[in-house]
């Protein structure tokens, strides 16, 4: 099990360090927004680029956020049964709920969108606007941020079954946001 959980660690570290960029990516895609308003009234100038960098750093935060945000248990739940469960019973409902409906989505759906890239890689697709940006790199985010949701989905299977055989405690516990 040791080698398992060095693995684990090793994707989730991966994770964090992207949960920090993307932190950090939060920030600048909101001076790039404001920016970009202030320009636009005050000097009456808009840029297509900066305006579809703008969509383009909330596209990475969306995708690659959701395996930073897995990793740190704060997706929603459908808590109805959940918290009914047992400490045990939440461990085995995040296993099997990771192991047959998270984990072959995240892959069914890079699988799909892998060629969706690779056309608009093929071809050097280009904005539609003028003085916009190439569309492929942000279209390489989506197989991209699904494989890393698979990845960091892969984690918990390994921190949950250490959990079950009781090599590891990891707090399961998913505490509701209040509202």
């Amino acid at each position: 099990m040791r080698p398992l959980l060095a693995v684990s660690n090793a994707i989730d570290l991966l994770n964090e360090k992207i949960g920090n960029i993307c932190n950090l990516l939060v920030l600048l895609a909101c001076l790039v927004s404001a920016a970009n308003a202030m320009i636009r009234y005050a000097f009456s100038y808009s840029s297509n680029g900066w305006l579809e960098l703008q969509w383009y750093m909330f596209a990475v935060l969306v995708m690659f956020g959701a395996s930073y945000t897995f990793k740190r248990n704060e997706h929603v739940r459908v808590e109805i049964f959940y918290l009914m469960l047992s400490e045990r019973g939440q461990l085995w409902l995040d296993l099997i709920g990771t192991l047959f409906f998270l984990i072959p989505s995240c892959l069914l759906l890079a699988k799909l969108s892998w060629p969706f890239f690779m056309q608009a890689y093929d071809v050097g697709e280009m904005s539609g606007n003028a003085g916009g940006l190439l569309r492929w790199p942000i279209k390489f985010v989506i197989p991209a941020g699904f494989v890393m949701l698979a990845l960091q989905g892969v984690s918990e299977v390994i921190k949950r079954i250490a959990a079950l055989q009781g090599y590891v405690t990891i707090d399961a516990k998913y505490e509701r946001p209040t509202q």
